[in-house]
C-alpha cells in the first residue's frame, strides 16, 4: 500500500508541473498575439507609402478601373536620384478626335511661280495638345476676300494618287502637307494672295473656313484653273 501511494503522489506532481508548463506557455503566446495586432493596427504612414510603392515597383505596373469605367494603366518612371518611382496614370487607349481648324495653323507658299509646277503648298501643324486627325483634301478656296460671289471651293484633283479616306494622325506639333495646283494660260486669268481652307470629316462635310497664313517672297498667284491634292505625310512635288 505504501508504495502504490507513492507512485500515485509523484504521478499526480508531475502531471501538476505539466499543466503548470503549458499554462505558462499558453499565456505567452496570447501576449505575443496582442502585441502583434497592436502594432499592426496603426503602421506609421512612411512605412506605408513605402511598403505601396515597393510594391507597384515589384508588380511592374498595375491596372485599375476609374468609376467612369475607363480602363488605367499605371506607368513607372524612375527619376533621377537613388532609382525612385513615381506612378504616372495615363488612359491605357485613347480615341483620337477629327482636327478643329482652330488647332491647327495652316501656311502657304507659293512654289514655281510661272513655271511649269506652278503650286501653293500647304503645310498644317497641328498646335494643339492633343493628337487628331484630317482626310481626303481641304476645301480651298481662293481670292477668300474677294466680295465677287465666286469664292467657290476647289475641286479634288483628277490625278491625285488614290488614299484620300485614310486618317492621318498628327501628333502635337506634327505635319501634313497638301498642295494647291495653279494652272495660268496667260489671259482672262484670276489674281489673289489670300485664301482659306476649310476641313472634312469623314462624311466628307466641311466645317468652317480659316485663313491660310502665306509665306515666302511670291506670295501673289494667277491662276485659270486649280485644283487640290489629298493630304499627306510628304511634301508634294518636292524636286
Amino acid at each position: 500500500m505504501t508504495t502504490h501511494r507513492a507512485r500515485r503522489t509523484a504521478r499526480s506532481a508531475a502531471l501538476a508541473t505539466v499543466t503548470a508548463a503549458l499554462a505558462l506557455g499558453l499565456a505567452a503566446c496570447g501576449s505575443s498575439g496582442d502585441d502583434s495586432k497592436a502594432s499592426g493596427a496603426a503602421p506609421a504612414p512612411g512605412a506605408a507609402q513605402s511598403r505601396s510603392a515597393s510594391d507597384a515597383d515589384g508588380k511592374g505596373g498595375t491596372e485599375r478601373a476609374t468609376s467612369g469605367g475607363d480602363l488605367k494603366k499605371t506607368v513607372r518612371t524612375a527619376t533621377a536620384q537613388g532609382g525612385a518611382v513615381e506612378i504616372a496614370t495615363k488612359a491605357a487607349t485613347a480615341s483620337v478626335q477629327p482636327c478643329r481648324g482652330d488647332e491647327l495653323l495652316v501656311t502657304a507658299v507659293h512654289r514655281f511661280a510661272g513655271q511649269q509646277g506652278d503650286h501653293l503648298l500647304l503645310t498644317a501643324v497641328n498646335e494643339g495638345t492633343k493628337s487628331c486627325w484630317v482626310t481626303s483634301y481641304p476645301s480651298v478656296v481662293l481670292d477668300w476676300n474677294a466680295d465677287n460671289g465666286e469664292n467657290a471651293a476647289l475641286p479634288h484633283s483628277k490625278k491625285d494618287n488614290p488614299g484620300g479616306d485614310k486618317h492621318l494622325t498628327l501628333q502635337p506639333g506634327g505635319k501634313v502637307y497638301s498642295a494647291v495646283n495653279l494652272f495660268d494660260y496667260g489671259s482672262k486669268h484670276h489674281t489673289a494672295q489670300t485664301l482659306a481652307i476649310a476641313l472634312r470629316g469623314a462624311n466628307g462635310h466641311t466645317g468652317p473656313f480659316y485663313s491660310v497664313v502665306m509665306k515666302g517672297q511670291n506670295q501673289k498667284f494667277s491662276w485659270n484653273e486649280a485644283d487640290v491634292l489629298n493630304w499627306n505625310t510628304e511634301k508634294p512635288y518636292d524636286f
